[in-house]
Formats: structure tokens, C-alpha cells, sequence
């Protein structure tokens, strides 16, 4: 008997966690069984991320300095960085185009009173931010001391050091007359990246328990009941994100390279898993690497560029959330957004997605930001932290999916550009 691979062991233990959580809400909450249940995976699923989690920053700053120095020089960097922004924005558009199409059509909230909301709203806080203040807080957490930066974890000014680091390797090496793989400092690099890749390989091993106990401890312990309340708005999500993730993100891919959708899902199936089981695009990024490399064929150099910026600034399910949320929110206050206020929030929306480091509760002050951007309340954002936890799961597979396709469709345009 054939022992099932681990892309089928990932598969099975999502399905066994979703089955298994829901039946344990059911169980009697006093339960003991249920309580060391959850215990148990409480504790298997925190080892799982935080095991993620210590190899990200590492693996971040050696992927992203050892992409840009192998990129040879700077016109190629250049490209890179043009085919990468371009293709971000144009696949945030479309998620936000369709997310503002269909919430309008769909029109959830209408009819709905914000009294059954009161209790919820009555403990939260909404912190109050400007976009100037946004804006600010945000150009000044790109250009940290890069110790402090990963001391504290903070990956958006990790990633504008990593570029910088690798632009200047191929320069000074460039100014010297030799190539960049010639660097002793980016064979150091090359050699730390082969020992994180090699730990990643130890810890994916583990990603069925995680992800089995992950999944298992979310479906125990939603709230069934404010989830048929808000059915609507949830499945509303849902709907449009798998959209955008089954039909434009893989429309994008075939029209820019030619590539079957079946042949990307079959690759990039392990970090669509795991990125639905952690909500976490960062946390996936490790399993999002060896995916693109090993089985979707990216160059190494390309890859290990694009994933770990896209997994910072390429947010295509969090931007047509914010986008929907907000329309949902008007609704509820009975507010009609024209359609000038729609592309206002749309452009914040994209904006917000891209993540703010080092503010508090950065995914709550964003949404406030969106709100503000067009004068709704907010505070409404408390209707929407008791199911954000489980609309999340979903935006961050299609934001890991968004980045696997771009660095799909990088390389292969690179590949074009270079065969001409």
C-alpha cells in the first residue's frame, strides 16, 4: 500500500478538520472531550504557525537579496519590477471591479437594523485614522533599521531592504567588472537560503497535523447563529472571491502564458490549503516558494522575487473584501454610494491592502480607512469582526493564488522576452 503523497495528505486533513469542527459544534460546550479537543488542537495548530513563522523572516530577506542580485542587472531587475506592479494592480482592479459589480447587484444589508448589532458595537473601538495619517505611518515603517525590522517582525521594510541589498550587491559587483554570482557576500546568501528551503522541507511535514487542527478549531467555534444572520454578506463573499480565483486570476495566467488552470491548481493546491487553514499570506510564503519552484517550474530567482513582495503588497482577496464590506455597510445605514464614492473607496480599498506595518490591528484600521474615505460610520466595523475570521480564510487563498499566478506569468513573459 502506497502511502498518500503530501499534497493529498494536506487535502485529506482539510477536509477531516472541516468535518470534524463542525460536529464538535454541535458537541455541549461543557463537554470535557470537547474542551480537551480543542486543547489539543489549539496547541498542534499554534506549533504549526509559529514553526511558519520562524523561518519567515529568514527566508524573506535571503529569497528577496538573492532574486535581485541574480537578476544580473539592473534593466532585468527593471523589468521584474514593472511585469510584477503591473500585473498587482490590474488583478486588484478586477477584484474590486467585480466585488463593487456584484454587492451592488446584490444589495445585502438592505432592510437589515443595526440594533441587532448593538451589543457588538458597544465593545468595540474603532481607532481613528486620517488617509494622511495612514499615508504617513506607512512611508515612515518602510525605512527601518533592518535589525529592528526583523526583530519585530515587520516584513514591508524587510522587503524595501532586501530590494536595496540586492540591487547594491550587483552593482558594486558590476563596478568591480564581475558578476554577481562572483559575490562572496551572495554566496553566503545563496548557501543561508539552501539551509531555510531545507527547514521548510522539515516543517511542511507537519502541515497536515496543522492544518487538520487549524480548520478543526475554526469550524468549533464559530457562531452559527450570527453566521445564518449574516448569510447573505457571507456567502456573498464567498461567491465573488471564488470567482475571481477560479475564473480571472487563472483567465489572466492562460492569456498571458497559455498554461491550464487544471496544471496551476494541481501545483499550487498545498499553499492554496495551507493558506486557507492559516488565513495568513506570510505564514504560506515558505510552501508558496517550493510550490512555484518545484512544481509550477518558476525560475528560482524570479520566484523567490516576486512571492515574498507579493505576499506583502499583493492583497487581491483583502481589496475586494474591503471593497464589498464597505458597500455592505452603506447598505446597513442606509447610505447609496454614487459612483464617484465607489471608485473612492475602491482606490482606498487597494491602497489599505497593501497592509500598514507597525500600527495596531493593522486589517481594523485599514477597513476604518476605507469607511472614513467615503463618511461611513466607523464604528460599524464591529458587524464585521465576529465573521471576519471566517471570510478570511478564503481572501487569503485567492491573495496566495494571486501572487503564484503573477510569478508564473513574470517568468513566463521573461522567458518570451528573452527568446526574442
Amino acid at each position: 500500500m502506497t502511502w498518500p503523497g503530501l499534497n493529498s495528505q494536506i487535502l485529506i486533513a482539510a477536509v477531516a478538520g472541516l468535518l470534524l469542527g463542525g460536529w464538535l459544534n454541535g458537541v455541549d460546550p461543557d463537554s470535557v472531550f470537547k474542551a480537551q479537543l480543542l486543547y489539543g488542537a489549539d496547541v498542534a495548530g499554534r506549533l504549526f504557525i509559529d514553526l511558519l513563522k520562524m523561518i519567515l523572516v529568514p527566508l524573506i530577506f535571503t529569497s528577496i537579496v538573492v532574486g535581485i542580485a541574480n537578476l544580473r542587472s539592473h534593466h532585468q531587475a527593471s523589468r521584474v519590477w514593472k511585469l510584477t506592479l503591473g500585473f498587482f494592480v490590474l488583478s486588484m482592479v478586477l477584484a474590486m471591479l467585480l466585488a463593487l459589480i456584484a454587492t451592488g447587484w446584490a444589495e445585502p444589508g438592505k432592510g437589515l437594523q443595526l440594533d441587532m448589532f448593538a451589543g457588538a458595537m458597544q465593545d468595540f473601538e474603532a481607532k481613528q485614522m486620517s488617509g494622511g495619517e495612514f499615508f504617513a505611518t506607512l512611508l515612515h515603517s518602510l525605512f527601518l533599521n533592518p535589525f529592528t525590522a526583523m526583530a519585530n517582525g515587520k516584513v514591508l521594510p524587510l522587503v524595501v531592504f532586501a530590494v536595496i541589498l540586492g540591487i547594491a550587491i550587483v552593482a558594486h559587483e558590476s563596478a568591480k567588472g564581475e558578476a554577481a554570482d562572483e559575490s562572496r557576500v551572495l554566496g553566503l546568501l545563496n548557501e543561508l537560503l539552501a539551509l531555510m528551503m531545507r527547514i521548510v522541507h522539515w516543517i511542511m511535514r507537519l502541515a497536515p497535523l496543522g492544518i487538520l487542527a487549524l480548520l478543526t478549531k475554526l469550524m468549533a467555534t464559530q457562531d452559527m447563529s450570527l453566521l445564518t444572520t449574516m448569510a447573505a454578506f457571507i456567502a456573498l463573499v464567498f461567491a465573488i472571491t471564488i470567482v475571481h480565483g477560479v475564473v480571472i486570476l487563472p483567465g489572466l495566467m492562460t492569456l498571458f502564458t497559455g498554461k491550464s488552470p487544471l496544471w496551476f491548481w494541481r501545483g499550487a493546491r498545498p499553499a492554496l490549503i495551507t493558506a486557507f487553514a492559516t488565513s495568513s499570506s506570510a505564514a504560506t510564503l515558505p510552501l508558496s516558494l517550493q510550490c512555484a519552484e518545484e512544481n509550477l517550474k518558476v525560475r528560482k530567482d524570479i520566484a523567490g522575487f516576486v512571492l515574498p513582495v507579493g505576499a506583502t503588497m499583493n492583497m487581491d482577496g483583502t481589496a475586494l473584501y474591503e471593497a464589498s464590506a464597505a458597500l455592505f455597510i452603506a447598505y446597513l445605514v442606509g447610505i447609496d454610494l454614487s459612483v464617484s464614492q465607489q471608485l473612492v473607496v475602491m482606490l482606498t480599498a487597494m491602497v489599505a491592502s497593501m497592509g500598514a506595518p507597525g500600527i495596531p490591528s493593522a486589517g481594523m484600521v485599514t477597513m476604518v480607512m476605507v469607511l472614513q474615505s467615503v463618511g461611513l460610520p466607523a464604528e460599524a466595523i464591529a458587524i464585521l469582526l465576529p465573521i471576519d475570521r471566517i471570510l478570511d480564510t478564503i481572501r487569503t487563498a485567492v491573495n496566495v493564488e494571486g501572487d503564484l499566478v503573477a510569478s508564473v506569468v513574470v517568468d513566463s513573459r521573461l522567458n518570451r522576452a528573452s527568446d526574442v
